[in-house]
């Protein structure tokens, strides 16, 4: 293996870590952690990849994230120092489609082993919620949102990069990365290969606990800040209706504001969540306005204090909770 500094990217190489459920120290650390070391390498864009080169790497590979702690990872940009750092890795893992900066710097760099989640699983148009506004606010508006329609259509045809938030998925990208690191460090290709089985083992119980938790509800209508859940809801029979698109920043038209507050009462929807890397403002204001209560659904794009857990099994328990209250399981 290569000797060198890890760094933190936006793009995304794997490695790991410990196939234990602590917290993922070597994730958290800043962009230039890490001393020199003969391990396997790995950098990863960001938290659901760090943590499977962690559980999957164990003690042969040095994983880092190219972001940090509580960074949005979708606004990620890469410095010349990452740059340089990521050309010293031995592999990156990333998640194409999801940090254009990751994206452009790892199709950039000569780094031999590139992983990209994305081609590992099979990636869904769940589009954007943002719908038709209303046509008698005069020309101007009207060329507002014609626009903003615009962009909301090309939205609509954008691939939704949440793969890790459905076990199932998350499972066959974690046999994926697996393989990938058994090639390019045959040396431990044996360790790599039962860590990634013991992976699969508590995806495939986390996924049961899911099946099992939601199949028995009063309403499976549940309202997000953004559309991140919508291989979750794809999966466990549920309907994600979010406030903006795949885009977190992106802001409700008054229309689509309407629209929810009917549906609510409609479906009998009983909550808005908002997660701990956005705003939650506008979740507020739609449960203010609608009498809804708030809570939070967690879309584990980072580990924060505020995280209802120290890693990605103990957060999924918590939305898993979550859920069952807002939905009523029975």
């Amino acid at each position: 293996m290569n000797v060198r500094r890890r760094l933190i990217s936006a793009t995304a190489v794997t490695a790991a870590t410990a196939l234990g459920l602590g917290a993922l120290s070597a994730c958290s650390s800043d962009s230039a952690a890490t001393g020199n070391t003969d391990k396997f390498d790995v950098v990863a864009s960001f938290y659901p990849m760090a943590f499977l080169a962690e559980q999957i790497g164990g003690d042969h590979a040095n994983v880092t994230s190219l972001t940090e702690p509580g960074q949005e990872p979708h606004d990620l940009e890469i410095s010349t120092k990452q740059r340089a750092q990521l050309e010293e890795a031995d592999a990156a893992l990333y998640l194409k489609g999801l940090q254009p900066a990751v994206d452009e710097a790892v199709s950039q760099t000569g780094i031999k082993t590139k992983i990209d989640a994305a081609g590992l699983t099979t990636l869904e148009d769940h589009g954007s919620t943002e719908h038709d506004h209303e046509g008698e606010e005069g020309h101007a508006e009207e060329k507002g949102h014609a626009e903003e329609k615009g962009h909301a259509e090309e939205e609509e045809h954008a691939r939704d990069p949440h793969i890790w938030l459905d076990p199932v998925k998350y499972a066959e990208v974690a046999e994926g990365v697996g393989k990938a690191f058994e090639k390019a460090d045959p040396d431990h290709a044996a360790d790599y290969k039962k860590n990634t089985a013991a992976l699969v083992e508590k995806l495939n119980g986390l996924n049961g606990e899911f099946e099992n938790g939601l199949k028995d509800t009063k309403t499976k209508v549940f309202f997000t800040n953004h559309a991140a859940f919508g291989y979750l809801a794809e999966r466990y029979g549920l309907t994600q209706e979010a406030i903006s698109g795949l885009d977190p920043e992106s802001e409700p038209s008054a229309a689509r504001v309407r629209e929810l507050q009917q549906e609510a009462k409609a479906d009998g929807v009983t909550t808005v969540f908002y997660e701990t890397l956005v705003s939650d403002k506008t979740a507020k204001t739609l449960a203010k306005d609608a009498k809804l209560k708030t809570d939070v659904l967690d879309p584990l794009e980072g580990i924060t204090d505020k995280s209802r857990g120290d890693d990605y099994f103990q957060v999924m328990e918590a939305n898993l909770k979550a859920l069952q209250a807002a939905l009523g399981a029975k």
